[in-house]
């Protein structure tokens, strides 16, 4: 590019402090859609009480309050039972923890108003009292005023107010359905899944702040639940067994692949426990398993028959002396509660209506996904009729909160904007061509950048010669280097040298003598190693890619042993696709002059950011952040960049040295500075929006200042919000062969957010199953984009993802930071880590300030922020691809 920026940089001085005044785009064939959203034609303009409500035991406090649901039915039994008396006929609802809301003052503002009640469950009788003071009076014309973009006010501001409405409607939803936060399920259409579990149809209630409107969002949903029946029928599904005989031997401490799967089934399970022994039926939280069998599990104990006696018996003759019961299972462990008492599984029944909480299986995700996948006309369906049955605006409860609202779904209006047209190598057929459908093929296609030619390589084989012989191997290895050398990339070493690996030995030493036979020039390293696995075990992978990033600084192209079978040119295509990428290549672009157009002749830095956290329960275990900056002026190469977090932090620490990095490493690339830095940041709820501005926005130019004095490049940041629950629906023919809106649709208004510029976009083509949209926000910009530009600008980059022929549904720099954040389990593998994509709360649309529902804990705040490093050879490079 000729149009460099002065020693001063370039960009407008100016800097906008605020989030970005709404604006709409214009471009693109408009049609309307519908929307999961239900119109609220009428809700209050007037106060709402908020009261904190504490309910005390008899017995004394709660050391750990029960669950939502029993504590709901208590409060439920109260309302019930004090209604027409001291509650002077108001209705209540509660959010089953400690907040309460009612539609009119039930007591004076520093009055406690107490509430007697004896509760019967399970033949028992418990008495509490409930006590009830006011903590705050929501005026709802906040509202109004929030979706008029009237006052400046912030989501949080608001939060009480839809919490309040939120849980006027999920009062009516709780008498017939199963609640989870905003989530209700039903068993009518339920699937059986392996391990014991039961997948649940459901839907999500939110009620969600529009432009001028308030809104009723409902989506479908889907849970795994815990059957309700025999605890021992359950394990026997969870080891996959068919009678009690076989789990002899196999539920020990010895056994950890069998005892984990248990362990983490039983996990916080309530459960049921009677005998001859006992009367009625308890029901207790598992803690854990016993170490040992019953009939070796022992413990002193003093028989009531011999008083001042005390012998050690095991637990199994514990049954036979005190109850007269033989166990018919006693080479099982036992379960123990927080008390550590310890009950035999087969007098255990599961408590019906409970919900999993641990990470699905393979097979139980894949069955999750296909009983998930539906048609969006189904989805249609479904929430049309769960409005007419559940009727939720003719609901007293509903009305007594001064909320309206139809049983129809939304109509909004969208656009569809224009493909771009992409650029493939000269030598390709049709080297430049605008994709229909969002999708495209790779025949007679050569790449647009070739990587440096492949002369230095070697194949790894981790399965045996039966699933892969060498002579299958070798002809793999050439097909893979002719779909190379037809696709434009050079491999000008055809016959790598071949070697058999242990996948249970040291995979760094298999690597290395892997690597021994290539014959390199002195100083010179091999550029990549092909790495057949036997299986899709993750634990390889990540020891070689662990291996490959920390120690030898080398590419490592992984893949699956039944591909060697049958050479798949498509396959090989797509190899070569990630090949070229990881050597220096570009597979593809953008039409440089419709592109440069967009950005205005300036040198842009595009910045990928996202956060990955533990998985539940490891809080001693820190988040990583991944920041992925591109490379050149296409944008379509990057560097990555790994910050380890404090456990759960969702602010990017180290921000500032991380774009200073990436500055200088897009400068050293170009030989140019960025005039414009375009910041995509994944994992930012609603709530954080004036956090990130405040504090991450300020790191960025604090980088750039950094580097030189009066350095102020363009700065739009935006945030990327893909886990959400909001769906559009075509109307009539307007719709892909999937009957999903058709790549380019995007909405920017009715449903979107008041006051900033913030717009869905469809960006791909949905495969099967209902396709979601891309929630982009501009939280800043200097550039002064119109939001017509900026919608182009972010729907043409999705059709630049490296290695696909497709558009992607999320914005590249974006997915590009997921990846790196995935390969973060392979950089701390030595940890042990599992992480879990970072979320919002699942109880809210996006989560919020103010929510009802129990948070997550925060982790060890000692754990440092640190830039993790890869070796020093790959640091540049799309190792992660």
């Amino acid at each position: 590019m000729s149009n460099q920026p002065g020693p001063g940089g370039g960009g407008d001085n100016s800097r906008s402090t605020a989030l970005q005044p709404a604006s709409h785009g214009t471009q693109g064939k408009r049609q309307k859609v519908y929307a999961n959203f239900v119109e609220i034609s009428k809700y209050p303009e007037r106060d709402i009480y908020q009261y904190d409500v504490v309910v005390t035991p008899e017995r004394g406090e709660f050391k750990k309050l029960p669950s939502p649901a029993y504590m709901r039915s208590v409060f439920d039994a109260a309302m019930g039972e004090h209604r027409q008396g001291k509650l002077n006929g108001i209705p209540m609802v509660y959010d089953s923890r400690k907040i309460a809301y009612a539609p009119k003052r039930v007591c004076e503002a520093k009055e406690i108003l107490e509430l007697d009640l004896s509760f019967k469950e399970d033949g028992r009788t418990e008495k509490y009292v409930i006590r009830l003071r006011e903590a705050a009076v929501v005026n709802t014309k906040i509202l109004t005023d929030f979706v008029r973009g009237q006052g400046g006010i912030a989501i949080g501001e608001i939060q009480s107010a839809l919490n309040a409405l939120d849980l006027a409607i999920g009062s009516v939803l709780h008498l017939e359905m199963i609640g989870f936060n905003r989530s209700f399920f039903t068993r009518e259409q339920s699937l059986v899944t392996v391990g014991g579990l039961e997948l649940w149809r459901g839907f999500s209630f939110s009620v969600r702040p529009g432009i001028d409107h308030l809104y009723l969002n409902v989506n479908t949903a889907v849970t795994a639940m815990y059957p309700p029946g025999s605890l021992l029928d359950a394990l026997l599904k969870v080891i996959d067994v068919g009678e009690p005989n076989k789990l002899r031997g196999r539920l020990t401490r010895d056994n950890m692949r069998d005892m984990g799967d248990v362990v983490k089934y039983l996990r916080g399970l309530q459960v049921y426990c009677s005998h001859r022994g006992l009367k009625g039926k308890r029901k207790f939280s598992v803690r854990g398993t016993t170490t040992r069998a019953l009939d070796q599990e022992s413990f002193d104990w003093e028989d009531p028959d011999k008083p001042g006696h005390s012998e050690n018996v095991t637990v199994a003759e514990y049954y036979l002396r005190r109850y007269n019961i033989k166990l018919s299972y006693p080479f099982l462990p036992g379960i123990t509660d927080r008390r550590k008492s310890v009950f035999p599984i087969e007098f255990c029944s599961i408590v019906e209506n409970q919900r999993f909480k641990g990470n699905l299986n393979e097979r139980q995700t894949g069955d999750m996904v296909k009983f998930a996948c539906q048609q969006p006309s189904k989805n249609v369906d479904r929430i049309l009729d769960i409005l007419k049955r559940r009727n939720l605006g003719g609901s007293p409860i509903v009305q007594s909160f001064g909320l309206s609202l139809p049983n129809k779904l939304a109509e909004v209006e969208s656009r569809v904007l224009p493909a771009p047209t992409i650029e493939y190598g000269d030598g390709s057929r049709e080297a430049s061509f605008a994709p229909r459908g969002g999708a495209w093929d790779l025949r007679n296609k050569q790449v647009k950048l070739p990587g440096k030619p492949l002369d230095y390589w070697a194949v790894l084989v981790l399965a045996n010669r039966n699933q892969a012989s060498e002579n299958a191997v070798q002809q793999f290895v050439t097909a893979l280097v002719s779909g190379c050398n037809q696709s434009g990339y050079r491999v000008n070493e055809p016959h790598p040298p071949i070697s058999y690996g242990n996948p249970s030995a040291d995979i760094a030493q298999e690597m290395l003598h892997a690597l021994k036979g290539v014959r390199c020039p002195p100083g010179v390293k091999p550029q990549l190693l092909l790495v057949v696995l036997p299986t899709t075990n993750i634990q390889v992978y990540q020891n070689v890619k662990n291996c490959a990033y920390k120690t030898l600084g080398i590419h490592t192209q992984c893949m699956q042993s039944k591909h060697v079978q049958r050479p798949n040119m498509q396959y090989c295509a797509n190899l070569c696709l990630k090949i070229n990428a990881k050597l220096g290549g570009v597979n593809q672009v953008l039409l440089q002059s419709g592109f440069q157009e967009m950005l205005r002749g300036k040198p842009t830095l595009f910045l990928g950011c996202d956060i990955t956290h533990p998985a539940p329960g490891e809080q001693d275990k820190p988040s990583i952040a991944s920041v992925v900056g591109s490379t050149n002026f296409e944008g379509t190469r990057y560097a990555a960049t790994l910050i380890q977090l404090p456990s759960r932090q969702e602010l990017v620490g180290k921000l500032q040295e991380v774009v200073v990095r990436h500055l200088k490493i897009f400068h050293r690339s170009t030989r140019a500075k960025p005039r414009r830095i375009i910041f995509y940041r994944d994992g930012v709820s609603e709530s954080q929006f004036n956090q990130v501005r405040d504090r991450e926005i300020i790191e960025i130019q604090r980088a750039c200042a950094s580097l030189e004095q009066g350095y102020k490049p363009e700065i739009t940041f935006l945030a990327v919000l893909k886990r959400h629950n909001t769906r559009f629906f075509p109307m009539g023919r307007d719709g892909d062969k999937t009957g999903n809106c058709v790549p380019g649709t995007v909405v920017d208004r009715s449903v979107t957010m008041p006051g900033i510029t913030d717009f869905y976009l469809f960006a791909h083509a949905a495969i099967q199953g209902t396709s979601r949209p891309t929630h982009y926000y501009v939280l800043h910009d200097d550039s002064g984009f119109t939001a017509d530009a900026i919608q182009q600008l972010t729907y043409n980059l999705c059709y630049t993802y490296a290695i696909c022929t497709r558009s992607v549904s999320i914005v590249p720099p974006v997915y590009y930071a997921h990846r790196v954040a995935a390969r973060a389990r392979c950089h701390l593998l030595d940890m042990g880590m599992g992480f879990e994509e970072a979320t919002t709360d699942a109880s809210g649309y996006y989560g919020g300030v103010g929510s009802t529902a129990v948070g997550t804990i925060p982790g060890d705040p000692g754990i440092a922020t640190r830039v993790i490093k890869v070796n020093a050879d790959l640091d540049t490079a799309m190792y992660f691809m």
